[in-house]
Protein backbone atom coordinates (compact mmCIF):
# COMPACT_ATOMS: atom_id res chain seq x y z
CA UNK A 1 0.00 0.00 0.00
CA UNK A 2 1.61 3.42 -0.89
CA UNK A 3 2.81 5.39 1.88
CA UNK A 4 2.50 2.50 4.17
CA UNK A 5 5.46 1.16 5.92
CA UNK A 6 6.75 -2.27 4.52
CA UNK A 7 6.81 -4.77 7.17
CA UNK A 8 9.63 -7.13 6.34
CA UNK A 9 8.97 -11.18 6.78
CA UNK A 10 11.49 -12.97 8.73
CA UNK A 11 13.83 -14.54 6.66
CA UNK A 12 13.03 -18.15 6.01
CA UNK A 13 15.12 -20.33 8.36
CA UNK A 14 18.60 -22.41 5.92
CA UNK A 15 17.29 -25.92 5.31
CA UNK A 16 20.11 -28.34 6.04
CA UNK A 17 20.86 -29.72 2.54
CA UNK A 18 19.72 -32.87 2.71
CA UNK A 19 22.65 -35.54 1.26
CA UNK A 20 21.27 -39.14 2.29
CA UNK A 21 23.83 -39.17 4.56
CA UNK A 22 23.67 -38.95 8.65
CA UNK A 23 25.10 -35.56 9.95
CA UNK A 24 28.90 -36.09 11.31
CA UNK A 25 29.19 -36.50 14.98
CA UNK A 26 32.35 -34.58 16.57
CA UNK A 27 34.68 -37.17 16.74
CA UNK A 28 35.23 -38.60 20.34
CA UNK A 29 38.99 -38.63 21.58
CA UNK A 30 41.02 -41.61 21.36
CA UNK A 31 41.19 -42.96 25.16
CA UNK A 32 44.41 -44.58 26.17
CA UNK A 33 44.02 -48.07 27.53
CA UNK A 34 45.04 -49.00 30.46
CA UNK A 35 48.22 -50.54 31.63
CA UNK A 36 47.19 -52.73 33.49
CA UNK A 37 45.67 -55.31 31.19
CA UNK A 38 48.78 -55.20 29.41
CA UNK A 39 50.93 -56.47 32.77
CA UNK A 40 48.61 -58.65 33.14
CA UNK A 41 49.15 -60.33 30.08
CA UNK A 42 53.00 -60.17 30.27
CA UNK A 43 52.70 -62.29 33.70
CA UNK A 44 50.39 -64.63 32.25
CA UNK A 45 52.69 -65.29 29.47
CA UNK A 46 55.62 -65.88 31.88
CA UNK A 47 53.76 -68.31 33.65
CA UNK A 48 53.14 -70.45 30.83
CA UNK A 49 56.34 -70.54 29.66
CA UNK A 50 57.18 -72.06 32.96
CA UNK A 51 54.88 -74.16 33.62
CA UNK A 52 55.64 -75.38 29.91
CA UNK A 53 59.90 -75.37 30.47
CA UNK A 54 59.08 -77.55 33.80
CA UNK A 55 56.55 -79.41 31.27
CA UNK A 56 53.72 -79.57 33.94
CA UNK A 57 50.00 -79.26 33.04
CA UNK A 58 47.27 -77.01 34.36
CA UNK A 59 45.94 -80.11 35.94
CA UNK A 60 49.19 -80.51 37.50
CA UNK A 61 49.49 -76.97 38.61
CA UNK A 62 46.10 -76.91 40.19
CA UNK A 63 46.43 -79.89 42.04
CA UNK A 64 49.34 -78.50 43.66
CA UNK A 65 48.10 -75.28 44.10
CA UNK A 66 44.54 -75.78 44.78
CA UNK A 67 43.81 -73.11 42.32
CA UNK A 68 41.47 -74.55 39.62
CA UNK A 69 42.06 -75.26 36.20
CA UNK A 70 39.80 -72.62 34.75
CA UNK A 71 41.61 -69.67 36.59
CA UNK A 72 44.97 -70.65 36.02
CA UNK A 73 44.02 -70.80 32.19
CA UNK A 74 42.40 -67.12 32.75
CA UNK A 75 45.88 -66.04 34.77
CA UNK A 76 48.14 -67.15 31.78
CA UNK A 77 46.01 -65.62 28.95
CA UNK A 78 45.94 -62.42 30.98
CA UNK A 79 42.16 -62.43 31.83
CA UNK A 80 42.54 -62.43 35.31
CA UNK A 81 44.20 -60.55 37.66
CA UNK A 82 46.56 -62.75 40.66
CA UNK A 83 47.56 -61.51 43.91
CA UNK A 84 50.77 -61.94 45.41
CA UNK A 85 49.64 -64.71 47.46
CA UNK A 86 48.81 -66.51 44.14
CA UNK A 87 51.80 -65.53 42.55
CA UNK A 88 53.81 -66.60 45.66
CA UNK A 89 52.02 -70.06 45.43
CA UNK A 90 52.51 -70.23 41.75
CA UNK A 91 56.41 -69.87 42.11
CA UNK A 92 56.77 -72.75 44.88
CA UNK A 93 55.25 -74.81 42.50
CA UNK A 94 57.66 -74.05 40.00
CA UNK A 95 60.61 -73.72 41.68
CA UNK A 96 61.61 -70.31 41.22
CA UNK A 97 61.68 -66.81 43.04
CA UNK A 98 58.72 -64.34 42.44
CA UNK A 99 60.63 -62.50 40.55
CA UNK A 100 60.85 -64.95 37.79
CA UNK A 101 57.12 -64.42 37.19
CA UNK A 102 57.69 -60.76 36.20
CA UNK A 103 56.74 -60.65 32.49
CA UNK A 104 60.43 -58.96 31.82
CA UNK A 105 63.00 -61.05 30.32
CA UNK A 106 66.74 -61.37 31.69
CA UNK A 107 68.72 -58.35 31.32
CA UNK A 108 70.95 -59.23 28.89
CA UNK A 109 73.07 -56.21 28.61
CA UNK A 110 76.44 -57.79 28.39
CA UNK A 111 78.23 -54.46 30.06
CA UNK A 112 75.85 -55.42 32.54
CA UNK A 113 77.65 -58.90 33.50
CA UNK A 114 74.77 -60.05 35.48
CA UNK A 115 75.69 -57.46 38.20
CA UNK A 116 74.32 -54.18 37.40
CA UNK A 117 70.99 -53.03 36.90
CA UNK A 118 70.60 -49.72 35.75
CA UNK A 119 67.08 -47.95 37.03
CA UNK A 120 65.63 -47.98 33.25
CA UNK A 121 66.31 -51.12 32.95
CA UNK A 122 64.54 -52.24 36.31
CA UNK A 123 61.99 -55.03 35.91
CA UNK A 124 58.32 -54.05 37.63
CA UNK A 125 55.29 -56.22 38.24
CA UNK A 126 51.95 -54.13 39.10
CA UNK A 127 49.19 -55.62 41.53
CA UNK A 128 47.07 -53.31 40.36
CA UNK A 129 44.19 -54.31 41.60
CA UNK A 130 45.39 -54.33 45.13
CA UNK A 131 47.41 -51.42 45.48
CA UNK A 132 51.24 -53.07 45.17
CA UNK A 133 54.00 -52.84 42.67
CA UNK A 134 57.12 -54.72 42.68
CA UNK A 135 60.21 -53.23 41.35
CA UNK A 136 63.19 -55.60 40.66
CA UNK A 137 66.27 -53.72 41.68
CA UNK A 138 68.24 -57.22 40.67
CA UNK A 139 69.20 -58.51 37.53
CA UNK A 140 66.09 -60.51 36.34
CA UNK A 141 66.66 -64.50 36.02
CA UNK A 142 65.32 -67.66 36.99
CA UNK A 143 68.41 -69.25 38.43
CA UNK A 144 68.63 -65.75 40.95
CA UNK A 145 68.20 -67.32 44.75
CA UNK A 146 68.69 -63.61 46.41
CA UNK A 147 66.51 -60.61 44.72
CA UNK A 148 66.13 -57.46 46.14
CA UNK A 149 62.48 -55.21 45.59
CA UNK A 150 61.53 -51.83 45.77
CA UNK A 151 57.91 -52.00 46.85
CA UNK A 152 55.14 -49.16 46.18
CA UNK A 153 51.82 -49.66 48.72
CA UNK A 154 48.92 -47.28 47.43
CA UNK A 155 46.89 -46.31 50.25
CA UNK A 156 44.93 -48.87 51.40
CA UNK A 157 47.16 -51.22 49.35
CA UNK A 158 46.71 -54.58 50.75
CA UNK A 159 48.34 -58.21 50.34
CA UNK A 160 44.40 -59.80 51.04
CA UNK A 161 42.77 -60.59 54.74
CA UNK A 162 43.95 -64.29 54.53
CA UNK A 163 47.99 -65.01 55.91
CA UNK A 164 50.28 -66.61 53.11
CA UNK A 165 53.29 -68.27 52.96
CA UNK A 166 56.06 -69.80 50.83
CA UNK A 167 59.70 -70.57 50.38
CA UNK A 168 62.24 -68.57 51.54
CA UNK A 169 63.30 -65.87 54.19
CA UNK A 170 62.61 -61.86 53.67
CA UNK A 171 63.78 -59.11 55.20
CA UNK A 172 62.93 -55.44 54.47
CA UNK A 173 63.65 -51.63 55.48
CA UNK A 174 60.47 -48.89 55.39
CA UNK A 175 61.82 -46.33 52.93
CA UNK A 176 59.02 -44.05 53.34
CA UNK A 177 55.14 -44.38 54.84
CA UNK A 178 54.49 -46.34 57.47
CA UNK A 179 53.37 -50.52 57.06
CA UNK A 180 51.23 -53.11 58.79
CA UNK A 181 52.81 -56.53 58.97
CA UNK A 182 51.66 -59.89 60.55
CA UNK A 183 53.10 -62.54 60.91
CA UNK A 184 51.89 -65.81 62.56
CA UNK A 185 49.22 -64.41 65.25
CA UNK A 186 51.23 -60.72 66.12
CA UNK A 187 51.30 -57.66 64.17
CA UNK A 188 53.28 -54.76 64.00
CA UNK A 189 53.16 -50.87 62.75
CA UNK A 190 56.47 -50.09 61.00
CA UNK A 191 56.94 -46.42 59.96
CA UNK A 192 60.14 -44.84 58.23
CA UNK A 193 63.36 -46.44 59.39
CA UNK A 194 61.83 -49.31 60.57
CA UNK A 195 63.26 -53.00 59.54
CA UNK A 196 62.28 -56.45 59.61
CA UNK A 197 63.05 -60.32 58.41
CA UNK A 198 61.42 -63.47 58.92
CA UNK A 199 60.81 -67.23 57.20
CA UNK A 200 58.34 -66.76 54.47
CA UNK A 201 57.03 -70.38 55.45
CA UNK A 202 55.23 -68.24 58.23
CA UNK A 203 52.08 -67.19 57.42
CA UNK A 204 52.29 -63.33 56.76
CA UNK A 205 50.32 -60.60 54.92
CA UNK A 206 51.13 -57.26 54.88
CA UNK A 207 49.18 -53.62 54.10
CA UNK A 208 50.01 -49.39 53.68
CA UNK A 209 46.97 -48.23 56.53
CA UNK A 210 46.95 -44.82 55.46
CA UNK A 211 44.34 -43.20 53.57
CA UNK A 212 46.05 -40.74 51.65
CA UNK A 213 50.14 -41.51 51.55
CA UNK A 214 51.77 -44.69 49.80
CA UNK A 215 54.14 -46.88 51.71
CA UNK A 216 57.55 -47.40 49.84
CA UNK A 217 59.57 -50.54 51.01
CA UNK A 218 63.47 -51.73 50.35
CA UNK A 219 62.66 -55.19 50.25
CA UNK A 220 64.52 -58.76 49.74
CA UNK A 221 63.35 -61.91 49.16
CA UNK A 222 65.59 -65.38 49.24
CA UNK A 223 64.61 -68.66 47.89
CA UNK A 224 65.95 -70.97 49.81
CA UNK A 225 64.39 -74.45 47.67
CA UNK A 226 65.71 -76.11 44.29
CA UNK A 227 63.92 -75.75 41.02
Amino acid sequence: MSGGRRIKKPAPKAKARATGKPARRPKAKAVARPAEPAMDLAVGRRIRELRREHKLSLETIADRTDLSIGFLSQIERGLSSPSLCVLATLADVLGVGIAALFGSPPNDDPASGGVVTRQLQRAELKLWRTGISKQLLSPAGTENRLNLFLVHLEPGGNTGDELYAHDGEEAGLVLEGEMTLTVDTETWSLKTGDSFRFASRRPHRFSNPAEDAKAVVLWVNCVTQAS
